[in-house]
């Protein structure tokens, strides 16, 4: 009498991670990136916050405009 092994069919290895995939999922993803992102989105607000407030930031804007304002003005003929 013979045996006859049935053959062993495995799934392939893109058909594993699809499975894993679908039974993983992934709802928490997009929570995590809204808290980077916020979190990102806060200490980018504080930054600016602190330049804003801060004596040399401002002379550096004041400087800034001035020259802008002398270089339209000389454009027109003004200055």
């Amino acid at each position: 009498m013979t045996h006859r092994h049935a053959a062993v069919v495995r799934p392939s290895l893109s058909a594993r991670a699809a499975r894993l995939r679908r039974l993983r999922g992934d709802e928490g993803a997009a929570t995590a990136e809204y808290a980077v992102v916020s979190v990102a989105a806060a200490g980018l607000g504080g930054i600016l916050i602190k330049l804003l407030t801060s004596d040399w930031f401002l002379e550096i804007l004041k400087k800034i405009l001035a020259w802008i304002i002398t270089l339209v003005l000389q454009l027109f003929g003004i200055g």
